[in-house]
């Protein structure tokens, strides 16, 4: 059915997603997408007093490379502080599920962005900087 295009942790993070579902009242929140492909990702945290993710969970609609990298992202980003979760790539991301196939790179490029977007809500909404942290893209299509 996959054609061997996927990784077995591909696989296992689109069967079995984690984090999946939304924060109440989260400390930021980030949407981001690809008109191309029209995957959208949004990214949850719950950031407690300092700056260390206690929670992060997503809501994707987009394919199973998509809802694979979200799974993964989350899982990355969780228990670290504010300023190691800035440091998530998507080369990161696509790593730790032992790679994607070309096609399918913008959507680590999404997690990496969605994250990224839900730091910068946050730090919008606690009026502080982060540092190196960039006003997020709504749609990474012109990055691919």
């Amino acid at each position: 059915m996959y054609d061997g295009e996927y990784s077995d942790k591909v696989i296992d993070h689109f069967t079995n997603p984690r984090n999946v579902g939304e924060i109440e009242n989260a400390s930021g929140v980030g949407t981001v997408g690809n008109a191309k492909c029209g995957d959208i990702m949004r990214i949850f945290l719950d950031i407690d007093g300092d700056g260390i993710i206690r929670d992060c969970k997503f809501k994707t609609f987009g394919c199973g490379a998509a809802v694979a990298t979200s799974s993964m992202a989350t899982e990355m980003v969780k228990g670290r502080s504010v300023e190691g979760a800035l440091q998530l790539t998507n080369k990161a991301v696509m790593e730790a599920l032992d790679g994607l196939p070309q096609v399918k790179v913008h959507c680590s490029l999404l997690a990496e962005e969605a994250v990224h977007a839900a730091l910068w809500d946050y730090a919008q909404k606690n009026g502080i900087e982060i540092e190196g942290l960039r006003k997020p893209k709504d749609d990474i299509y012109d990055e691919e």
